[in-house]
């Protein structure tokens, strides 16, 4: 498997969030659509709460589904490894707020929450024998464009997904330390 350099790596970021940031932008233009959200502790607290839910079905699929284990791992190993613990600050507020801002901020109001979610799987297809891992990222889909229906504020998908990003590689990072 191809593992490339931090800095290849941080620059990949970084083009795919101005990329996807662009792409919502021109889109909610000419669509015409608003972002809702409203910045208060309680959108805070629901984003917090949902990643700690996501964070542990993600746990504990990774520990029952040994499909998934391996999907997430490569997955996780192809981009985490090349990037130095600093680096993962930008691994949660890259994604979480240009993924966020596409998927659910425009996408879901344009396309519905169906294939909003399906289109955010395909974002982290890279290769179709990972497809545990992309299945899930679909599901991920459901649940923050459910999150943001439900609650009305795009702010707590924000939140929840930077937070898993960030849980994520915590436990990577830790399961690195430990060998």
């Amino acid at each position: 498997m191809f593992t490339p350099t931090r800095s290849q790596m941080l620059l990949v970021m970084a083009m795919t969030a101005v990329i996807l940031l662009v792409v919502a932008q021109v889109w909610r233009s000419l669509a015409d659509i608003e972002l809702v959200y409203t910045v208060s502790w309680l959108a805070v607290g629901q984003g917090a709460a949902l990643a700690a839910a996501i964070s542990f079905v993600s746990w504990l699929l990774f520990r029952l589904w040994p499909a998934y284990r391996e999907s997430a791992l490569q997955y996780m190993q192809m981009v985490l490894t090349p990037l130095q613990p600093a680096d993962f600050l930008w691994v949660g507020l890259l994604p979480g707020l240009s993924e966020e801002l596409l998927f659910r901020g425009v996408a879901l109001p344009a396309l519905g929450l169906v294939l909003s979610s399906v289109l955010f799987g395909v974002l982290h297809i890279w290769d179709w024998k990972q497809w545990p891992y992309a299945a899930w990222t679909t599901t991920l889909g459901f649940v923050l464009g459910g999150a943001t229906l439900l609650t009305g504020n795009l702010l707590v998908a924000v939140i929840a997904h930077v937070l898993v990003n960030l849980t994520s590689c915590a436990v990577w990072y830790s399961r690195l330390s430990r060998v």
